[in-house]
């Protein structure tokens, strides 16, 4: 089965057949909802069920909490591309809005996965909730299931140094500088997604041309400094070395995120590419001269072809 995007509960007609459902927000796509799409094709095999994922654009926290919404692990242009890899079948986007945010659990499950999409099975996270005021909880859901005769599962948390995996907990590691350990929790590579624009063409001239990209505000970035890492080219992968941080030669840019890719010499302008930050190895630093500045990023490229050869970086598939 291939993987599909349907844009709302409208994108699809009445199923007969029966689905195995989850719902959430999935940001980041980490390790607990990997288990959770787990268990997912477990029974789309077992049980000969169409699966389907729903979640929601934008982050449900713009609107219930504007005022401090989190910034995110994956947009959703990266969440697009995890999903590819771990869903056999349908993902739903739900536009999150205010009639969406104000609907029961009870009303949600009735009419869109009971009457819609004949729901035979749902399965969420231990700690899942959802609808007006949170209606929807693990003891809630489990009351549902038995009113609309569709069976539940709760897929228990993943653990890492005694705490459960989760989108909140790897966001705290990131803003502590905690990168490799939120790698770990994520159990992918980090997806930061960009289209390529122009720069002051700096790279160029030092003779480690670099590719700029626009990203999202919204993104969580790694710390300010300089990685080894994979880009994803036109479903090719390359190695590379990324700089994320205020460009000292050009401030008033702000935060740039600027890419030298090993061995390419496309003009990419214009084109979406996924960067995946791996090794931290160095902070961003002034340089007082070019030529300081082309012995430390000459130093820098060394450092990952050394880290690329031993196998230390994280893989971006």
């Amino acid at each position: 089965m291939s993987f599909e995007i349907v844009k709302g509960i409208n994108g699809f007609d009445k199923i007969k057949s029966g689905v195995v459902a989850t719902i959430g927000t999935f940001d980041g796509l980490h390790l607990g909802h990997q288990a959770i799409l787990q268990k997912v094709r477990r029974a789309q095999e077992e049980m000969f069920l169409l699966p389907i994922a729903i979640t929601f654009e934008p982050h449900p926290r713009v609107l219930v909490t504007p005022d401090s919404p989190p910034l995110l692990l994956t947009t959703w242009e990266e969440k697009v591309k995890l999903f590819s890899r771990y869903l056999s079948g349908k993902l739903m986007v739900i536009e999150f809005n205010h009639d969406i945010m104000n609907m029961t659990a009870e009303e949600f499950i009735r009419n869109f996965l009971v009457e819609r999409l004949s729901l035979k099975k749902l399965i969420v996270g231990y700690d899942h909730a959802f609808g007006k005021n949170r209606s929807g909880t693990i003891n809630d859901l489990t009351e549902l299931s038995k009113k609309y005769s569709f069976e539940l599962e709760i897929v228990e948390p993943v653990i890492i140094s005694g705490k459960p995996v989760s989108s909140s907990r790897i966001r705290r590691l990131m803003a502590e500088n905690r990168y490799a350990e939120a790698l770990t929790m994520l159990g992918h590579s980090y997806p930061i997604a960009g289209i390529v624009k122009k720069g002051i063409n700096l790279g160029k001239k030092l003779g480690f041309p670099t590719a700029n990209l626009e990203y999202s505000m919204r993104k969580m970035l790694p710390r300010e400094g300089v990685y080894s890492c994979s880009l994803e080219i036109n479903n090719r992968y390359y190695d590379g070395m990324i700089f994320i941080g205020v460009n000292h030669f050009n401030p008033s840019a702000g935060i740039s995120i600027e890419v030298n890719i090993f061995e390419f010499g496309e003009d990419i302008y214009g084109r979406e590419i996924f960067c995946y930050p791996e090794v931290y190895l160095r902070e961003n630093k002034k340089y007082g001269e070019t030529s300081e500045l082309i012995n430390q990023i000459k130093l820098d490229k060394e450092n990952v072809l050394r880290i690329k050869s031993r196998g230390e970086s994280r893989n971006a598939c």
